[in-house]
């Protein structure tokens, strides 16, 4: 099988935990900064395994951009906490893990330890192996849980964390009390380039901002924001929404709705792109996808120059026309014929792959890179790894823009956290 166009070349240190993953059996946590590269290891090991692979993600949207499978729906696992239920598994799932060589699961920061120890025991059941963790398949986690937490559940739920875990995160689940976890901490940052800014990043993201940094980072934030359309990230929803509203209604013209087209069993509102796109000439966009001729990537912000079928954007002073793309939700399953596993479509979304970019929240600039950004961190940060997040998805000291000061209390790391990863 050969990588899509414009797939990127693997360093020497992306290249090593590749062979680790692809020579080995051994279970591997792949975790990192922001910006070094996790997502394109992942994606160069989707192409180029050998292996029975399976892909797989906590959300629909994490699933989508990975090419994968929500973890629910290919174990066929109810929603909440598991526990010690029993798991239900027919013909059709149990062949399926039974073929799995490797399971990747992206955006690992988000599954908690109870889902972990119910993706163990369904192999184990599906495998007929139950005295080995994962039922003897590989294991491999990509994230970073300095910047995405598992969403706690009702107060039954974090009861019942706390009664029968350390913490409510992947690593404090029960299967890794027998199955060693090799974690490997990748460390060249491909997004930033100055060593002084890396360096404060890196306190931000371990909770150790000295006075010093702070006053850094708050005297370059204090600038006045240029009035150029340079996107706000902000904690909440409602402040993205009214921010993209009101820029949009300053603008001439009438709005031009685009809709999505929705096929097959895409289930739910998990939408990658707006299910109605309201844009005008003059709105500020942002890509939501990579351009297969490398014209954009994923974050990408330009402007909109024209609407008439197609939708003319100009970035960096080159205008683009950018035609509607389709993401296909897949589903795997076995094949008797081939005793293979097959990866089938099984629902698309069509729209033009743009979201309106005055302003976008914090979770949703996961993964992009920004020249500039005002940084909303609003009355208060409400989640660990919020503001790590947001600072870390500029390429440079130079482009901040902060709407308060840093304070201590925006700086949430957990301590579950640190004390799992001082082990890496």
């Amino acid at each position: 099988m050969t990588a899509p166009a414009g797939a990127k070349v693997l360093s020497a240190e992306q290249q090593k935990v590749f062979e680790l993953i692809e020579g080995t059996k051994k279970h591997v946590f792949v975790t990192g900064r922001a910006g070094t590269g996790k997502s394109t290891l992942l994606n160069h090991l989707a192409w180029n395994t050998d292996k029975q692979l399976v892909i797989s993600a906590p959300t629909g949207v994490a699933a989508l951009n990975v090419g994968g499978q929500t973890i629910h729906s290919l174990f066929r696992l109810p929603i909440g906490v598991i526990a010690d239920h029993d798991i239900e598994q027919n013909a059709e799932v149990r062949k399926l893990l039974n073929t799995i060589d490797t399971l990747v699961i992206d955006e690992v920061s988000m599954v908690n330890a109870d889902l972990m120890d119910a993706i163990d025991r369904s192999l184990r059941q599906a495998r007929q192996r139950p005295l080995e963790a994962f039922g003897g398949v590989q294991i491999v986690l990509f994230g970073d849980p300095y910047q995405l937490a598992p969403v706690p559940g009702d107060a039954d739920e974090r009861a019942y964390f706390a009664d029968h875990y350390a913490s409510m995160w992947f690593f404090d689940a029960k299967v890794w009390q027998e199955a060693q976890l090799n974690i490997v901490e990748l460390t060249e940052i491909h997004r930033q380039r100055d060593d002084d800014f890396k360096f404060m990043l890196n306190a931000v993201r371990h909770g150790m901002v000295t006075k010093e940094i702070a006053d850094v980072l708050n005297g370059a934030g204090a600038r006045t924001p240029p009035h150029d359309g340079t996107i706000t990230l902000a904690t909440r929803n409602d402040s993205v929404n009214r921010i993209n509203a009101e820029a949009l209604k300053r603008l001439k013209g009438a709005v031009k709705t685009a809709r999505a087209e929705v096929s097959g069993d895409f289930g739910g509102r998990n939408f990658p792109a707006d299910e109605s796109l309201e844009l005008k000439a003059g709105a500020r966009v942002m890509f939501l996808r990579n351009d297969s001729e490398q014209r954009w990537v994923n974050g990408t912000v330009g402007t909109v120059t024209k609407i008439a079928g197609s939708v003319w954007v100009e970035v960096d002073g080159t205008v683009h026309e950018v035609e509607p793309v389709s993401w296909e939700k897949y589903k795997y399953s076995y094949s008797a014929t081939s005793k293979e596993l097959k990866k089938d479509v099984v629902g698309e979304f069509t729209q033009f792959p743009l979201r309106l970019a005055w302003a976008v929240t914090i979770h949703k600039s996961q993964g992009k890179t920004y020249d500039s950004a005002i940084v909303d961190l609003g009355a208060r940060v409400f989640s660990s790894g919020q503001t790590y997040v947001a600072l870390s998805r500029l390429t440079s000291l130079e482009g901040l823009y902060l709407t308060r000061p840093l304070r201590p209390a925006d700086m949430i790391v957990d301590g579950a956290v640190q004390r799992f990863m001082r082990r890496a």
